[in-house]
């Protein structure tokens, strides 16, 4: 199976993310500081790049809520 993020950057999976959903509900659904408190862009990517469990839950969320038809068995997403 080919990786659904190829040639996606962390930076446009991020910017997606808050263009579709916001900060406040990027915090909910991932409780982490970079979300939760004065967040941005540049220090999610900081913090996402040297904290990989981060990053797999926010990759895992991109790929559930913006690439996966919503006709396609999509299990479970952050367990």
């Amino acid at each position: 199976m080919s990786d659904p993020l190829h040639g996606i950057t962390l930076e446009a999976i991020v910017c997606g993310l808050v263009a579709k959903y916001g900060w406040e509900e990027m915090g909910a659904k991932i409780p982490i500081r970079c979300f939760l408190h004065d967040p941005s862009v540049k220090s999610s990517l900081a913090f996402l790049r040297k904290t990989p469990w981060a990053r797999k839950k926010v990759e895992d969320w991109f790929v559930w809520e913006v690439l996966t038809p919503p006709h396609e068995d999509r299990g479970s997403l952050l367990n």
